[in-house]
Protein backbone atom coordinates (compact mmCIF):
# COMPACT_ATOMS: atom_id res chain seq x y z
CA UNK A 1 0.00 0.00 0.00
CA UNK A 2 1.74 3.47 -1.00
CA UNK A 3 1.91 5.49 2.05
CA UNK A 4 -0.29 8.65 0.91
CA UNK A 5 -3.05 6.55 0.32
CA UNK A 6 -2.75 4.16 3.60
CA UNK A 7 -2.47 8.09 5.69
CA UNK A 8 -5.76 8.54 3.66
CA UNK A 9 -7.09 5.65 5.33
CA UNK A 10 -5.31 6.35 8.99
CA UNK A 11 -7.54 9.64 9.18
CA UNK A 12 -10.44 8.22 7.82
CA UNK A 13 -10.49 5.65 10.72
CA UNK A 14 -10.15 8.38 13.28
CA UNK A 15 -13.12 10.15 10.95
CA UNK A 16 -15.32 7.33 10.87
CA UNK A 17 -15.03 6.44 14.97
CA UNK A 18 -15.82 9.96 15.71
CA UNK A 19 -18.50 9.68 13.30
CA UNK A 20 -19.95 6.12 15.05
CA UNK A 21 -18.90 7.13 18.79
CA UNK A 22 -22.12 7.42 20.29
CA UNK A 23 -23.24 4.03 18.71
CA UNK A 24 -19.42 2.15 19.52
CA UNK A 25 -19.27 3.32 22.83
CA UNK A 26 -23.23 1.77 23.28
CA UNK A 27 -21.71 -1.56 22.33
CA UNK A 28 -19.10 -1.74 24.25
CA UNK A 29 -20.43 -0.83 27.91
CA UNK A 30 -19.20 -4.00 29.25
CA UNK A 31 -16.01 -6.52 29.47
CA UNK A 32 -16.30 -9.83 26.88
CA UNK A 33 -15.86 -12.70 29.94
CA UNK A 34 -13.05 -13.80 26.80
CA UNK A 35 -10.86 -10.68 27.48
CA UNK A 36 -11.14 -10.25 31.24
CA UNK A 37 -8.39 -13.11 31.44
CA UNK A 38 -5.95 -11.01 29.72
CA UNK A 39 -5.82 -8.50 32.36
CA UNK A 40 -4.13 -10.78 34.72
CA UNK A 41 -1.11 -10.21 33.83
CA UNK A 42 -1.20 -6.27 35.96
CA UNK A 43 0.56 -6.05 38.93
CA UNK A 44 0.01 -4.32 42.09
CA UNK A 45 1.99 -0.57 41.43
CA UNK A 46 2.05 -1.37 37.60
CA UNK A 47 1.59 2.05 35.34
CA UNK A 48 -0.93 1.13 32.43
CA UNK A 49 -1.33 2.46 29.08
CA UNK A 50 -4.84 1.34 27.54
CA UNK A 51 -3.89 2.20 23.60
CA UNK A 52 -6.98 2.95 21.67
CA UNK A 53 -8.84 3.10 24.56
CA UNK A 54 -12.14 3.84 23.13
CA UNK A 55 -14.98 5.15 26.32
CA UNK A 56 -12.99 3.89 28.49
CA UNK A 57 -14.22 0.16 29.35
CA UNK A 58 -11.38 -1.16 30.64
CA UNK A 59 -10.58 1.20 33.22
CA UNK A 60 -12.21 -0.22 36.22
CA UNK A 61 -10.77 -3.61 35.99
CA UNK A 62 -6.96 -2.27 35.22
CA UNK A 63 -6.93 0.01 38.29
CA UNK A 64 -8.21 -2.93 40.12
CA UNK A 65 -5.50 -4.93 39.26
CA UNK A 66 -2.51 -2.50 39.44
CA UNK A 67 -4.19 -1.30 42.77
CA UNK A 68 -3.42 1.60 45.23
CA UNK A 69 -1.84 4.77 43.32
CA UNK A 70 1.54 5.35 44.56
CA UNK A 71 0.76 9.24 45.79
CA UNK A 72 -1.59 11.64 46.86
CA UNK A 73 -0.51 13.45 42.86
CA UNK A 74 -1.36 10.32 41.45
CA UNK A 75 -5.01 9.60 42.95
CA UNK A 76 -5.71 13.23 42.20
CA UNK A 77 -4.83 12.85 38.52
CA UNK A 78 -6.01 9.23 37.85
CA UNK A 79 -3.53 6.36 39.48
CA UNK A 80 -2.01 4.36 37.44
CA UNK A 81 -4.05 4.27 34.68
CA UNK A 82 -3.60 6.25 31.17
CA UNK A 83 -5.86 5.74 28.63
CA UNK A 84 -5.32 7.08 24.80
CA UNK A 85 -6.97 7.11 21.39
CA UNK A 86 -7.40 8.86 17.95
CA UNK A 87 -11.25 9.77 18.39
CA UNK A 88 -11.70 12.77 19.95
CA UNK A 89 -15.57 11.85 19.86
CA UNK A 90 -14.32 8.51 22.15
CA UNK A 91 -12.37 10.12 24.35
CA UNK A 92 -14.76 12.58 24.84
CA UNK A 93 -17.45 10.13 26.11
CA UNK A 94 -14.47 8.47 28.24
CA UNK A 95 -13.85 11.76 30.31
CA UNK A 96 -17.61 11.86 30.91
CA UNK A 97 -17.38 8.71 32.08
CA UNK A 98 -14.59 8.62 34.30
CA UNK A 99 -14.06 12.43 34.96
CA UNK A 100 -11.03 11.65 37.11
CA UNK A 101 -9.01 9.28 34.89
CA UNK A 102 -5.97 10.20 32.49
CA UNK A 103 -7.21 10.63 29.09
CA UNK A 104 -6.11 11.80 25.80
CA UNK A 105 -6.47 12.12 22.10
CA UNK A 106 -3.05 11.04 20.48
CA UNK A 107 -1.98 10.32 16.67
CA UNK A 108 -1.77 6.63 16.02
CA UNK A 109 1.37 6.29 15.25
CA UNK A 110 3.03 9.11 18.01
CA UNK A 111 2.43 8.91 21.76
CA UNK A 112 3.19 11.84 23.84
CA UNK A 113 5.20 9.94 26.91
CA UNK A 114 8.94 9.50 27.40
CA UNK A 115 10.82 6.36 26.86
CA UNK A 116 10.57 3.49 29.24
CA UNK A 117 7.44 5.10 30.78
CA UNK A 118 4.85 2.02 31.27
CA UNK A 119 5.41 -1.22 33.11
CA UNK A 120 2.46 -2.59 30.96
CA UNK A 121 0.37 -1.94 27.60
CA UNK A 122 -3.28 -3.30 26.87
CA UNK A 123 -4.04 -2.44 22.74
CA UNK A 124 -7.23 -4.42 22.61
CA UNK A 125 -8.73 -4.34 18.88
CA UNK A 126 -6.62 -1.80 17.60
CA UNK A 127 -3.47 -2.81 15.24
CA UNK A 128 -5.99 -4.36 12.81
CA UNK A 129 -6.94 -0.92 12.31
CA UNK A 130 -3.51 0.06 10.92
CA UNK A 131 -3.32 0.36 7.77
CA UNK A 132 0.13 -0.87 5.63
CA UNK A 133 2.48 -3.18 6.73
CA UNK A 134 4.95 0.12 7.52
CA UNK A 135 2.45 2.12 9.36
CA UNK A 136 2.15 -1.43 11.82
CA UNK A 137 5.59 -1.33 12.58
CA UNK A 138 5.39 2.01 13.50
CA UNK A 139 2.37 1.81 15.78
CA UNK A 140 4.25 -1.79 17.56
CA UNK A 141 7.94 0.56 18.04
CA UNK A 142 6.23 3.20 19.50
CA UNK A 143 4.58 0.99 21.67
CA UNK A 144 7.80 -0.73 22.55
CA UNK A 145 9.60 2.57 23.29
CA UNK A 146 7.15 3.88 25.78
CA UNK A 147 7.34 0.26 27.28
CA UNK A 148 9.84 -0.30 30.05
CA UNK A 149 12.44 -2.99 29.63
CA UNK A 150 10.94 -6.24 30.34
CA UNK A 151 7.77 -4.69 29.98
CA UNK A 152 4.17 -6.49 29.18
CA UNK A 153 2.43 -5.56 25.53
CA UNK A 154 -1.23 -7.29 25.45
CA UNK A 155 -2.86 -7.07 22.02
CA UNK A 156 -5.70 -8.37 20.49
CA UNK A 157 -6.96 -8.07 16.77
CA UNK A 158 -10.29 -9.42 15.41
CA UNK A 159 -10.72 -12.75 14.32
CA UNK A 160 -13.38 -13.08 11.36
CA UNK A 161 -14.38 -16.83 11.62
CA UNK A 162 -13.21 -19.13 9.10
CA UNK A 163 -16.08 -18.85 6.67
CA UNK A 164 -17.13 -15.15 6.53
CA UNK A 165 -12.54 -14.84 6.51
CA UNK A 166 -12.68 -16.76 3.47
CA UNK A 167 -16.08 -14.98 2.06
CA UNK A 168 -13.75 -11.45 2.44
CA UNK A 169 -11.26 -12.67 1.13
CA UNK A 170 -12.52 -14.20 -1.89
CA UNK A 171 -14.25 -10.70 -2.21
CA UNK A 172 -10.73 -9.27 -1.95
CA UNK A 173 -9.55 -11.19 -4.95
CA UNK A 174 -12.49 -10.65 -7.43
CA UNK A 175 -12.23 -6.96 -6.40
CA UNK A 176 -8.25 -6.57 -7.43
CA UNK A 177 -9.42 -8.76 -10.72
CA UNK A 178 -11.66 -6.04 -11.72
CA UNK A 179 -9.32 -3.40 -10.58
CA UNK A 180 -11.77 -2.33 -7.85
CA UNK A 181 -9.71 -3.06 -4.43
CA UNK A 182 -8.63 0.91 -4.65
CA UNK A 183 -5.17 0.27 -3.46
CA UNK A 184 -6.43 -2.26 -0.60
CA UNK A 185 -3.77 -4.88 0.55
CA UNK A 186 -4.76 -8.60 0.57
CA UNK A 187 -6.57 -9.28 4.05
CA UNK A 188 -8.09 -5.40 4.12
CA UNK A 189 -11.51 -5.11 4.37
CA UNK A 190 -13.60 -1.85 4.07
CA UNK A 191 -17.44 -2.15 5.50
CA UNK A 192 -20.07 -0.19 6.33
CA UNK A 193 -20.43 0.64 10.08
CA UNK A 194 -23.75 0.24 11.70
CA UNK A 195 -25.90 0.44 8.26
CA UNK A 196 -24.82 2.75 5.02
CA UNK A 197 -25.30 5.97 7.00
CA UNK A 198 -23.13 5.42 9.71
CA UNK A 199 -19.83 5.60 7.54
CA UNK A 200 -17.17 2.95 7.08
CA UNK A 201 -14.64 0.70 8.87
CA UNK A 202 -11.19 -0.07 7.79
CA UNK A 203 -9.80 -3.48 9.26
CA UNK A 204 -6.76 -6.09 7.98
CA UNK A 205 -7.55 -10.19 8.31
CA UNK A 206 -4.74 -11.11 10.52
CA UNK A 207 -3.71 -14.31 9.84
CA UNK A 208 -1.76 -16.13 12.67
CA UNK A 209 1.70 -16.27 11.01
CA UNK A 210 1.07 -13.05 9.76
CA UNK A 211 0.70 -11.53 13.03
CA UNK A 212 3.68 -13.51 14.60
CA UNK A 213 5.97 -12.78 11.73
CA UNK A 214 4.98 -9.08 12.05
CA UNK A 215 5.42 -8.82 16.19
CA UNK A 216 8.67 -10.63 16.35
CA UNK A 217 10.14 -8.35 13.73
CA UNK A 218 9.48 -5.53 16.35
CA UNK A 219 12.14 -7.04 18.71
CA UNK A 220 9.05 -8.78 21.52
CA UNK A 221 9.18 -12.17 23.09
CA UNK A 222 6.18 -13.46 22.51
CA UNK A 223 5.36 -15.32 25.94
CA UNK A 224 1.77 -16.04 24.27
CA UNK A 225 -0.28 -16.20 21.65
CA UNK A 226 -3.42 -17.95 19.97
CA UNK A 227 -7.24 -17.64 19.75
CA UNK A 228 -9.67 -16.46 22.39
CA UNK A 229 -13.85 -16.87 21.73
CA UNK A 230 -16.51 -16.68 23.83
CA UNK A 231 -18.53 -19.55 25.01
CA UNK A 232 -20.97 -19.28 21.74
CA UNK A 233 -18.11 -19.23 19.83
CA UNK A 234 -19.75 -16.58 17.75
CA UNK A 235 -16.68 -13.80 18.63
CA UNK A 236 -13.62 -14.54 18.51
CA UNK A 237 -10.11 -12.74 18.07
CA UNK A 238 -6.48 -13.25 17.85
CA UNK A 239 -4.20 -12.37 20.67
CA UNK A 240 -0.65 -12.17 22.27
CA UNK A 241 1.19 -11.15 25.04
CA UNK A 242 5.00 -9.80 24.56
CA UNK A 243 7.20 -8.48 26.70
CA UNK A 244 9.81 -6.20 25.46
CA UNK A 245 13.71 -7.47 25.46
CA UNK A 246 16.52 -5.43 26.67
Amino acid sequence: MRKEFAQHILDKVRDDYNHIAPDFANTRVNIWPEIAVLFDYIKKGDKVLDLGCGNGRFVNIIKEKAGPPASLRESIAGGQYFGTDVSKGLINIAKKNYPVENFQTTQALKLPFSDNYFDIIYSIAVLHHIPSNDFRLEFLQEARRVLKSGGIFVLTVWKPKDKQEKGLRVKFLLKKIFNLSRGLDFGDVIEPWFGNNKGERYFHCFTEVELTRLLRQVGFEILKSGIIQNEKGNRQNLFAVLKKLS
